[in-house]
């Protein structure tokens, strides 16, 4: 990749736009069935992988201006798994989401690219909020957007399976 697509920086991290070379990444990470045990999601091959690449994750920026960025350490670049913000139109709202590769899980890594996302979409998109969901099992998942000071506000049925539902509110632009 290029630093050119690199929208966030962190202390350990970068986050940048997926491309369609990005296949082969998207694929190896919806491997483990561990990684996808609490998404619902499993991508079958590289064809699967490539169109959710160019149906779902690449029209959000350009529809939107944000979506799931890929994720990577600065010390080596490599890719640890994705991060980001993605419109949710019949939803009426901006989900904040993020997949890890195991070997990465329990470093921060989630937390750090979750909050840098969150402020992004406050900061510079003027978001006026954004949720956050896990099922109820993925202890994981909420312990880090608890981390991101997101708050609890009860539990949903979204695409077809319970969620705690977490949302954030841009105190910004009711100053």
């Amino acid at each position: 990749f290029t630093l050119m697509n690199v929208i966030l920086e962190t202390e350990r991290l970068l986050l940048r736009t997926f491309t369609m070379d990005d296949v082969q990444l998207i694929y190896e990470l919806n491997q483990d069935p561990e990684v996808i045990k609490y998404t619902l999601d499993p991508i079958k091959d590289l064809n699967h992988a490539s169109e959710i690449l160019e149906k779902t994750i690449l029209p959000q920026y350009v529809l939107y201006n944000h979506g799931r960025w890929a994720v990577h350490t600065k010390h080596n670049l490599g890719f640890i798994g994705w991060c980001g913000l993605k419109a949710r139109p019949e939803r009426n709202e901006i989900d904040l989401g993020y997949r890890f590769i195991k070997s990465s899980w329990g470093k921060g890594y989630a937390t750090e690219a979750a909050f840098a996302s969150l402020n992004y979409g406050f900061n510079t998109l003027q978001l006026p909020r954004i949720v956050g969901r896990a099922m109820p099992q993925n202890v994981g998942s909420i312990k880090v957007l608890e981390k991101c000071k997101m708050k609890y506000i009860g539990d949903d049925i979204v695409d077809d399976h319970l969620a705690k539902t977490y949302e954030a509110i841009n105190l910004r632009l009711y100053d």
